[in-house]
């Protein structure tokens, strides 16, 4: 009995490793392709409602893809973003809180463009995919923060960025119109000469085009990073006749007494007061912002048009998506670090050849972008990294895969403030102790986020409640492989 038993123990042990190494070898090798743009609000898309700026190249991604309505980044500025997505690790679980490469945090663990390099993809960055400033990396086509280990090529897109010849004004504390247009991360709008390739974008969409010519015959996963709309707002002088005269647009809702039942440190670091910017040069701004967009845009259709030619859009992946939000004036708040829903908001796009185009609410963070592309890809996802797997909801978009989002503002050693947001409620805590104050917003009666409910009595339960729950997530955060000691302040 023992004799015959044993060959047809055999027989179907190796019978069960041939199928699943049938099954493995049948899954699709998908290039991936990342486009991220810089500062970029979901608001300012088309294909999110926007109905002054169209996006449609950003559109036709949406139209084959998942469209995710609640995304969100897990730092409010570009630095520990973009060290998070690309490191698989939380800002405070790898403490690469500023504008750094997260490679002196993490070893030698492998990134998500890098994972996809050590399992034989062709990887490369067009310009800003970790940490670049804008303007000035830009200005001298420097690499910023970057990681080369991530990548087989890279390569840098020069712009003159504010320096470039056209109509340029400086909107943010020039109230008397006498100062020139500047550097720096200051609200510049620049009508700008000449055609697109005298601008980063341009020169990134047309390397681009080019990395997917030359490398359509293996697997890729190709970095596109478009600067824009990140400030100084400049774009070719053809891209702003739809946004102009600049009067016409509209501005958000003015709330009396908006900050009232804000904290201190929930005020942002740039709003209307503080860049004595007028009505009129809220608006330019709007404008220029907008303009800014469409010129994006018109690149990404450039990168689109080159999967088309090279025949390679049924075996290519394509993701659309911004380091973080935006403001553009809602409570008076202007560009990006608040924890409110504009500035840790973004849009996200995700495009698997072969499924169908959805819409999905569930709650999403730039973090699952690691794990869930690894997936999609048939390569193992690996242990460490502490996103999730979004890949089943792009068959079934009506599942969840978490139960909030998390995101930081980690000025202040990582400590400012932490958003916790899920389906219902947006809880916002300044200092892990809450010294500094929180906000809670009802997301269903109050999406425009007017009215603290924090110090309201009938609610006292439902802010312990998420105090409780922030303590538990930084907790679970903390506990990974990376080692990092923390003290509480």
């Amino acid at each position: 009995m023992k004799k015959s038993c044993l060959p047809l123990f055999a027989f179907l042990f190796l019978g069960l490793i041939s199928f699943s190494n049938t099954a493995q070898a049948a899954a699709p090798q998908y290039n991936v392709l990342f486009i991220i743009s810089d500062d970029l609000t979901s608001t300012a898309l088309s294909c999110y409602g926007n109905k002054v700026c169209q996006t449609p190249n950003i559109d036709s991604i949406a139209a084959k893809g998942t469209r995710f309505t609640h995304a969100y980044c897990q730092a409010t500025y570009c630095g520990p973003s973009r060290a998070s997505f690309m490191s698989g690790y939380y800002p405070h679980a790898s403490k690469a809180f500023g504008y750094v490469s997260p490679r002196s945090y993490i070893g030698d663990r492998a990134t998500w463009s890098q994972h996809f390099k050590n399992n034989g993809y062709y990887t490369a960055r067009v310009s800003k995919i970790y940490h670049m400033g804008v303007p000035g990396d830009i200005e001298k086509g420097s690499n910023g923060t970057d990681d080369p280990a991530s990548w087989a090529e890279r390569f840098n897109s020069q712009g003159p960025e504010w320096k470039a010849p056209g109509d340029g004004e400086t909107l943010e504390n020039n109230p008397d119109g006498k100062k020139p247009a500047v550097g720096g991360n200051t609200f510049v709008v620049v009508e700008a000469d000449g055609d697109d390739l005298v601008h980063s974008d341009g020169k990134t969409a047309k390397k681009a085009v080019e990395l997917i010519e030359t490398h359509k015959d293996e697997p890729f996963f190709l970095g596109v990073g478009f600067v824009r709309p990140h400030v100084p707002f400049v774009a070719p002088r053809s891209y702003y006749p739809p946004y102009k005269p600049y009067s016409k647009h509209v501005l958000p809702e003015k709330y009396p007494g908006d900050w009232d039942d804000i904290p201190k440190f929930g005020i942002n670091y740039k709003t209307s007061v503080n860049m004595k910017m007028d009505l009129r040069r809220q608006k330019k701004a709007v404008g220029g912002y907008l303009a800014s967009v469409a010129y994006m845009d018109a690149q990404v259709g450039k990168v689109l048009d080159a999967l088309k030619r090279a025949g390679i859009e049924d075996k290519t992946i394509v993701i659309f998506t911004s380091d973080h939000g935006y403001h553009l004036g809602e409570h008076d708040f202007w560009a990006k670090v608040s924890l409110h829903e504009e500035s840790a908001k973004v849009p996200l796009i995700i495009s698997v050849p072969g499924k169908k185009p959805a819409v999905c609410d569930s709650l999403a963070e730039l973090l699952d972008l690691y794990p869930t592309l690894s997936s999609l890809c048939g390569l193992k996802v690996p242990e460490n990294i502490q996103g999730k797997n979004l890949a089943p909801l792009l068959d079934n978009p009506s599942l969840r895969v978490r139960d909030a989002a998390f995101s930081v503002d980690p000025r202040g050693k990582g400590n400012r403030g932490f958003l916790l947001r899920d389906d219902r409620w947006a809880y916002i805590q300044y200092k892990e102790d809450a010294s500094a104050g929180a906000e809670l917003y009802d997301m269903e009666k109050d999406p425009q986020q007017f009215t603290n409910l924090v110090g309201k009595p009938e609610y006292a339960l439902t802010v312990a409640v998420f105090q409780e729950r922030l303590a538990a997530k930084l907790k679970d955060i903390r506990t990974n492989d990376l080692g990092h000691s923390y003290t509480q302040k």
